[in-house]
């Protein structure tokens, strides 16, 4: 059996107001389920201008129209316009999501300050940021997320054993090729497999039925059992729906079934899973550095 797991990272107040209703009752439709992992805290996108410095941040947003998928408000937010508390003004959408049966989890508490400032943030700060974004999650719900995926796919060494620690039963926060155990304690891992849409669009002229096409190549050819494919409620759930929506097709008819990650996680053999190091690498398409599973120097947990 070959499956899709279905990461959906909501960054901002626009993509939760418009695009989670969207690719919500897209899945529900389809009977698809997914991971919905939420930002709940205030809507800074606009200071993510800071970036400009990394090596490759300009030909991303160039590639991927970002002005055009986010809108000019989300841009300022942050900057010209204060930052919208998104988990208090979309706490509607956010309850319809779980209330249709869909799994949800905690993406960020402030999406910009964490992804800008965690990989050399102390233990204290790391710490403070998790405890916010629980605290603001459990408002919402009633209850405390299960599930972590850090924004942009950054950490530091403090982050796994304080999701440990604050009773996360398993998190989406790297790259990868497997699902596997920190080493050096944490919980689960079950990293993001395949490239984003925003990694491909554009790339040598792509266009966006090109960069989905890719990823259907890519799941079909290279005989992985199991990938995690995240998207944006940004760009699949605004205008990409319509090419999401081939894709998902695509997928069942070429035999994947889909589940969310916690279905993924009950499903594996706990004696089995590898213990892999995680560390700064580079992902093509993308600007920065990002938390990567290693390839080197893996072990199986049965032989500890």
């Amino acid at each position: 059996m070959r499956v899709i797991s279905l990461k959906v990272d909501v960054d901002t107040l626009r993509g939760t107001r418009e695009g989670v209703p969207r690719l919500a009752a897209l899945l529900a439709s389809l009977k698809i389920p997914a991971t919905f992992l939420f930002s709940v805290g205030p809507d800074h996108t606009g200071r993510a201008i800071r970036r400009v410095f990394r090596s490759g941040f300009l030909s991303k947003v160039r590639r991927t129209s970002v002005a055009s998928h986010y809108g000019i408000s989300t841009l300022l937010y942050g900057t010209l316009l204060p930052g919208p508390d998104i988990g208090r003004l979309c706490r509607a959408q956010l309850l319809a999501v779980a209330d249709q049966g869909f799994e949800v989890g905690v993406h960020s508490y402030d999406h910009v300050k964490w992804q800008d400032g965690v990989a050399s943030a102390s233990s204290v700060w790391t710490c403070e940021q998790l405890e916010l974004a629980i605290e603001a999650f459990e408002t919402i719900f009633g209850f405390r997320p299960r599930i972590h995926g850090a924004a942009g796919w950054q950490l530091n060494e403090h982050v796994p054993p304080l999701e440990q620690g604050f009773g996360f039963e398993l998190a989406s926060d790297t790259r990868g090729f497997e699902p596997f155990m920190p080493a050096g304690g944490g919980v689960l891992q079950v990293p993001t497999t395949l490239p984003t849409l925003d990694e491909l669009v554009g790339v040598n002229g792509a266009q966006v039925d090109g960069a989905m096409h890719r990823i259907l190549e890519r799941t079909r050819s290279d005989g992985s059992r199991h990938h995690v494919f995240t998207l944006h409620a940004e760009l699949e759930g605004g205008a990409y729906l319509s090419q999401f929506e081939a894709l998902l097709r695509a997928w069942r008819e070429a035999g994947f079934e889909f589940r969310a990650l916690g279905d993924t996680a009950r499903s594996l053999d706990a004696k089995s899973l590898p213990t892999s190091r995680i560390e700064m690498g580079v992902i093509e398409g993308r600007s920065g550095m990002l938390a990567v599973q290693a390839r080197s120097n893996d072990t199986r947990a049965a032989s500890d």
